[in-house]
């Protein structure tokens, strides 16, 4: 059953890809992409998955979207550039798009994994989460802090050498 709060969420996270995707001032865009980021860690803290939700919350939220933001405010990505309201072939992107929907839900409706037995819980605790990441699998963690910290910094030597904004 849908409720309430999960249409409420649902909703925010449609409208903010909308205006993502529509708004024409990029630095609008990247904030309308972190509401997104904030209704899908809010989806997931209502779905009982705390753990997913405030990973979300602090990598997307709290690293990924302020790194965009940096991002573009430090490179000219802020400038609007002049275009029209549609493209010239719009009509064969909606119909395109609205036929691979089509089958996609009409495979995912004739799949056996639509309608799967129940499982039983199960109950991971964050702890246990936790646990693992520091014990068994602390060299994936590692390599994806300096993963991040290089990436972050190569966008701080792009932004350098463009001379910053104009």
């Amino acid at each position: 059953m849908v409720t309430g709060p999960f249409l409420i969420l649902a909703a925010l996270i449609l409208v903010g890809a909308v205006a993502a995707v529509r708004m024409r001032n990029l630095v609008h865009c990247v904030l309308a992409v972190a509401v997104v980021f904030v209704g899908l860690a809010a989806a997931y803290l209502q779905l009982g998955a705390q753990f997913v939700g405030w990973a979300q919350m602090l990598i997307y939220v709290g690293a990924v979207a302020i790194l965009l933001v940096f991002a573009v405010l430090l490179t000219r990505g802020g400038e609007v550039p002049e275009r029209a309201l549609f493209s010239p072939g719009w009509h064969w992107g909606v119909t395109i798009g609205a036929a691979v929907f089509a089958l996609l839900a009409w495979a995912i409706r004739q799949s056996p994994a639509a309608h799967p037995p129940p499982a039983a819980p199960v109950q991971v605790t964050v702890e246990q989460i936790g646990t693992a990441l520091m014990t068994h699998d602390v060299l994936a963690l590692e390599v994806t802090g300096l993963l991040l910290t290089a990436a972050l910094i190569g966008a701080v030597i792009i932004a350098m050498n463009d001379g910053g904004p104009q």
